[in-house]
This record gives structure tokens, C-alpha cells and sequence, in this order.
């Protein structure tokens, strides 16, 4: 009869573990596969292939502006979007750290001390009154309980999911470390950015003194005619508007200036304050030349692709561990101290130690809703991760094809734009010399000194554009961050 009890019991854990495990069947995740990334092209587009990538190139290499290179320093060093990244990345550290510890046996010391009364017409009451501690000693009535000892608990990684888990926050802290370093090279190309353009406002302004000065010596010419009776009050008017324009058109680029300025001092992380530059050099400034590589050096430059990558590895991971949230958990208690109604009694070994063991396995059953919900979420987080990679790599290999073809076409602009303000000022040079000898009258002086100056201010755009696209194709390379 006894055996036969026991074979039952066999019988029934058996059956028990069985619809445990089949009632844990997980779900696939869905198969991925990265298209953009195996098309990649084998070289970018009008470009001949070259292992030679300037994005290779240490900053303080690429720019030789010693005033530039401070001011990056200086933002490296104060930047606020910066130091917010760098806590993002303290935080994700410590995620690491803490699914690292669930791994382990978490063990605690336990003290604790009540009391108890309990009926005297209970199984315990009753079993109380009739109980000798020691001989000629009866159990109290309220009864006392002092304890203390160790307490563990240890989910048993049985299935990997910890340890899955874990290596999933070790992919996301690796991202935030490539986006730190994304920053760091947006921020970098930025301060260039505002930098040229803040030089190409100073030389604006000069040319719009320049020109106010030549206005100022046709006006003087106009009103000389008007007293000689060889020009109308129109033309003195006309030229008194024109200087009036090109003052209104200085205290728009001093306010554009002081804004530009700040703007710097912003990325900076100071307070307003002039911002120290050479703005006689600037139209003489050569534009670096600039190589690309191969598109596939991108995926190791790139911070913000390497980043992307990453979050895909992260989220291909997370659904592995929720996937094996439908299996069962392992989990172990334990317990070791020792325990006693009264305090006097602790010391008394081995009738004061108390143990316990026990382990649980534990799977769901019914109601999964939850963790079929968290596996669906995790799923439908690796397919976005994976759009977002692939749209970063082709925006990346755009964003250069782009950028090289403007290169080429800037040069060419400039060229001409030089041409253009060269025959200009040789044309203002004669208009003002025959409207001097009543030859030519003010609109033809006015219209060569409109053209000249709207020349001269589009040349220095230019130069502005061709240094900028230059840091935007640095960038594009994943230069700056090194």
C-alpha cells in the first residue's frame, strides 16, 4: 500500500512538471534580415575607390585654426548636451551592473524579534500547554521569538535569460558610448559651423563699409554737379536712400554678428562674451581637400551607425529574453541562524539553529497575456532597431554622395564669382570716373555699385558654404570624435 502511495505521488510531479513545460511553449521571433546593409555599394557614386578616408583624421589635425581649436576645446569641455550624455551613459553602466548582480545569489542578514499568543483552545494552544522546554518548564503562554541569521535567494539560470538580459544592457551601454561619441562629433562640426559663418558676417560687414564709403564719395560728387548745375536734386536724393540702405543693411549683419556669436558661447556652455578670430583671412582660406574612402568604412566610422547596430544587437536580445520568459524559473531560498523564544536560549546549540532549503520551478500556465504582450513589444522593437539602422546607413552614404557632388560645384561657383566681382569693381572704377566727367549718369554708378556689392557679399557665401560642406563631409565620415 505504501509503494503503491509513493508511485501515485511519482506519478502526479511527473504529470505536473509535464504540463509545466508543455504549457511554456514560447513563440518565435521574427526572422530579420538587413537588405541596405548587404547592397551597400562597393564605391560612392562619381567617386574613385580609395581605402584614404579623412574621417580617419584626428580633429586637431583637420582643423588649423588655432582660435577654432580652442573654442572646440572648450566646448568638449563644457557643452550641457554633452554632459547629459555622459550620464545617460553612467546610467546604462549601472543597468549593466545590476542584471550582472541578479546572476548571483542575493544574500542578506536577518534580525528579528515578536511576540505571540495564541488561543488556549488550539491545535497549538493546546499542544503548548502540554510542552516542557525543559523539565519542570512549561511553554510560556506569550510566547517570544528572537531570531537572527542568513537569508539567501538564487533564480538558477537555467535558460540563459539572465545572462541573455544582461548582454543586452552591455549592447545598449556600448550604443550610448557611440553616441557619446556622435555628439561629440556634431558638436565639433557645429562650433566649425557657427565659427565660418561668424568669420563670413565679419566680412560682410567690411564690404558693407566698403561700399558706404563709395556711396559717401558719389554722394559728395552728386551734390558738387547739383551746385555746378550738371546733376538734379533726384541724384543727391538717390544716393542719400542708397547710403541710408547700406546703414540699415550694417546694424542687421551687427545684430546677426552679436547673434552668431552667442550662439557659439551657447554650444560653448558660457555666458556672452566676444569670441576671439582672425577675420582677415578668411577669403583666403583653401577648403582641405577631402577623401571618402569606400561606403563600407562608414559602419566602423560612423558613430551614429555603430550606435544604431548596437540598439539592433539590444533589441534582437531583448527578445530572446522575453521569449524565454515562457519557459520556467528555477528559484532557490535558503536560510541559516539561529532561533529561539527567548534570547537566553540563542546561545544554546545545536537546539537554537534553524535551516531551511527549498526550490521552486515555477512556469505560466494560463493567462499569459502579459509576457505574450512584453515578447510582441520586444519583437516589434528589434523590426523598428533594424529600419532605424538601415535608414542610418543610406542617409549616411546620401548625405556624402551629396555633399562631394556640391564640393565640386561650389569650386566651380566660386571660380566664376571671382570672375564676376573682378570685372565688377573694374566697372565701378569707370562708371565713377565718367560720372566724375558728366559722362554717365548716377543710375549707371548706382546700379555697377548694387551689382558690385551683391557680387562680393554672394562670393563670401560662397567661401562659407565651400568651408562648411567641408566640416558636414568630415562629419559624414564619422571624423571628430577621435
Amino acid at each position: 500500500m505504501t509503494k503503491l502511495f509513493h508511485n501515485h505521488k511519482n506519478i502526479v510531479a511527473t504529470a505536473f512538471i509535464s504540463l509545466v513545460l508543455i504549457g511554456c511553449k514560447a513563440p518565435m521571433a521574427t526572422k530579420i534580415q538587413d537588405r541596405v546593409k548587404e547592397t551597400i555599394p562597393q564605391n560612392f557614386e562619381n567617386q574613385t575607390a580609395s581605402e584614404n578616408n579623412s574621417g580617419i583624421t584626428p580633429w586637431k589635425e583637420f582643423f588649423t585654426d588655432a582660435n577654432l581649436v580652442k573654442l572646440i576645446d572648450e566646448a568638449l569641455k563644457n557643452n550641457q548636451e554633452l554632459m547629459i550624455t555622459l550620464q545617460q551613459i553612467e546610467i546604462a553602466k549601472s543597468d549593466v551592473m545590476y542584471k550582472n548582480g541578479k546572476l548571483s545569489p542575493t544574500v542578506a542578514a536577518k534580525l528579528g524579534a515578536g511576540i505571540e499568543k495564541v488561543g488556549r483552545y488550539t491545535s497549538t494552544g493546546a499542544g503548548d500547554a502540554s510542552t516542557e522546554i525543559t523539565d519542570g518548564k512549561e511553554v510560556p503562554e506569550n510566547l517570544g521569538n528572537f531570531e537572527g541569521g542568513l537569508v539567501a535567494n538564487w533564480e538558477v539560470d537555467i535558460w540563459h535569460k539572465l545572462r541573455t538580459e544582461k548582454q543586452a544592457a552591455v549592447a545598449h551601454y556600448l550604443s550610448t558610448v557611440e553616441g557619446k561619441n556622435f555628439v561629440l562629433s556634431s558638436l565639433i562640426a557645429e562650433v566649425a559651423d557657427n565659427y565660418y559663418e561668424l568669420l563670413s558676417l565679419d566680412n560682410q560687414l567690411d564690404i558693407i563699409h566698403q561700399y558706404m564709403d563709395l556711396q559717401k564719395k558719389a554722394l559728395e560728387v552728386a551734390k558738387i554737379q547739383k551746385q555746378a548745375m550738371a546733376a538734379t536734386e533726384l541724384a543727391v536724393k538717390k544716393f542719400e536712400a542708397e547710403l541710408a540702405k547700406s546703414n540699415a543693411a550694417e546694424y542687421d549683419l551687427k545684430q546677426q554678428i552679436t547673434e552668431k556669436e552667442n550662439q557659439i558661447n551657447a554650444l560653448l556652455g558660457r555666458y556672452p562674451q566676444p569670441i576671439v578670430r582672425t577675420k582677415e583671412s578668411f577669403m583666403s582660406i583653401v577648403p582641405q581637400t577631402v577623401y571618402t574612402g569606400i561606403p563600407s568604412q562608414l559602419l566602423a566610422n560612423r558613430p551614429d551607425i555603430k550606435q544604431a547596430e548596437l540598439e539592433l544587437q539590444s533589441a534582437k536580445l531583448d527578445v530572446e529574453a522575453a521569449r524565454k520568459e515562457f519557459y520556467p524559473s528555477l528559484e532557490i531560498n535558503a536560510a541559516l541562524g539561529l532561533e529561539a523564544f527567548n534570547p537566553s536560549y540563542l546561545v544554546k546549540m545545536p537546539e537554537s539553529i534553524a535551516y531551511s532549503l527549498v526550490g521552486e520551478l515555477a512556469g505560466p500556465l494560463i493567462n499569459k497575456s502579459a509576457i505574450q504582450a512584453q515578447f510582441k513589444s520586444a519583437d516589434a522593437r528589434q523590426i523598428q532597431a533594424l529600419y532605424e539602422y538601415d535608414k542610418t546607413i543610406l542617409s549616411a552614404y546620401l548625405e556624402i554622395t551629396n555633399q562631394m557632388s556640391a564640393i565640386k560645384n561650389l569650386d566651380k561657383y566660386y571660380e566664376m564669382k571671382s570672375q564676376e566681382v573682378k570685372a565688377l569693381d573694374q566697372g565701378i572704377d569707370i562708371a565713377n570716373q565718367l560720372f566724375r566727367n558728366m559722362r554717365a549718369d548716377y543710375l549707371e554708378v548706382l546700379m555697377n555699385q548694387r551689382d558690385a556689392l551683391d557680387a562680393k557679399m554672394e562670393l563670401i557665401e560662397a567661401k562659407e558654404r565651400q568651408l562648411s560642406t567641408v566640416v558636414n563631409i568630415y562629419k559624414s565620415l564619422g571624423g571628430g570624435w577621435k
